[in-house]
């Protein structure tokens, strides 16, 4: 039988051929997938950034992101997230700090596409796009080390978070390394209820 979706008689070497032709998608080769549209239709549900959003205060902005591995299997972890607009070119983006030095961002930095999914009881809606890092190691020119410190925090509130002493927040990022990861929506959907 096959998933749903598929022509059957398709067999193991379409889905191979599906699967491969989907992780080209993220390569840094070639020009980066256009963005479809803020609002996608797809299986009939309909969703945008701002739905995405909306579910960021259920669970402290918690959500599971996804990246591809090198041989193509997908990495998860939860990490907290939420929307602002992007640094350099003011588009809504979902934005999500992360500790430097990590296998999730060695993946971006060579497959830079991801899938993020956040929930808040049984809503939920997930993001996927092109990923842009931002940090110590990632450096980008409009960006200097005290607007780094900046954005951090500003991912951090659009995430929820608080802080009562953000001047420790500040050292703990700079020790850490910590990168701002912005996730560029190609695709936005959710599940029906939005």
């Amino acid at each position: 039988m096959s998933p749903p979706g598929e022509k059957s008689g398709g067999g193991i070497s379409a889905r191979r051929r599906n699967r491969n032709s989907t992780l080209r998608l993220g390569r840094k080769a070639g020009p980066a997938p256009k963005p479809v549209a803020w609002s996608l239709r797809l299986n009939g549900l309909v969703a945008n950034i701002e739905d995405f959003r909306k579910l960021v205060a259920g669970d402290h902005g918690l959500v599971v992101v996804s990246a591809i591995r090198n041989d193509g299997t997908i990495s998860s972890s939860v990490v907290n997230a939420g929307v602002l607009p992007h640094p350099v070119t003011g588009e809504n983006v979902v934005g999500m700090v992360v500790r430097g030095g990590t296998r999730k961002l060695d993946n971006w930095r060579q497959r830079p596409y991801a899938n993020v999914v956040i929930r808040s009881g049984w809503q939920w809606a997930a993001a996927e796009g092109r990923v842009d890092l931002i940090g110590p190691d990632d450096q980008e020119p409009s960006i200097d080390a005290d607007r780094l410190r900046l954005l951090l925090r500003e991912i951090f509130t659009a995430a929820g978070g608080t802080h009562d002493d953000f001047d420790t927040y500040d050292r703990v990022m700079r020790e850490e390394r910590r990168t701002a990861v912005f996730v560029q929506p190609d695709r936005v959907y959710a599940n029906p209820g939005q």
